[in-house]
Order: structure tokens, then sequence, then C-alpha cells
């Protein structure tokens, strides 16, 4: 058990910055995460035999968000340097 729970704190370690979150992979994260979950719950329900209309707008906005995101904080990461 305590395995785990160093793990789960570990996994929180990929967000900081020099000891501080950085927000820009928080929010890139939770956009993927956004992202995934959509698709997972497409996938059930065609499973089940019924259309989730996804507005394409809307998911191009979470892709931009989250390839803007990450992308910015990967400049960062290697300008400082």
């Amino acid at each position: 058990m305590k395995t785990l729970i160093r793990k789960i704190m570990g996994f929180t370690e990929i967000f900081k910055n020099d000891n501080r979150y950085n927000e820009k992979t928080v929010i890139g994260f939770l956009s993927f995460a956004v992202m995934v979950l959509v698709m997972i719950a497409d996938v059930m329900s065609g499973f089940w035999g019924k259309d989730l209309p996804i507005n394409e707008f809307t998911y191009n906005s979470f892709v931009i968000v989250t390839l803007g995101s990450f992308g910015i904080a990967g400049l960062e990461k290697f300008a400082n340097k």
C-alpha cells in the first residue's frame, strides 16, 4: 500500500517546475484527460449502438489547448538551459 501511495505521489512530480507546480502542464494534462474521456465515451456509446455526437470545434479546441500547453512548457524547459 505504501508503494502505491509513493507512486501516486511521484506522479505529481511531473507537474513540478523548481518545486512549484507548472500550471501549463497541469492544464495540458487536464485537457488531454478530457479528450481521452470523450473518446472512451464515444467508443462505449458506439458499442451500445447509440451515436454520441461530438462537436468538431470543441474537440479541436481541446487539441489546441493540449498541444499549446505542452509545447510552451517544453520550450520554456529547454530555453532556460
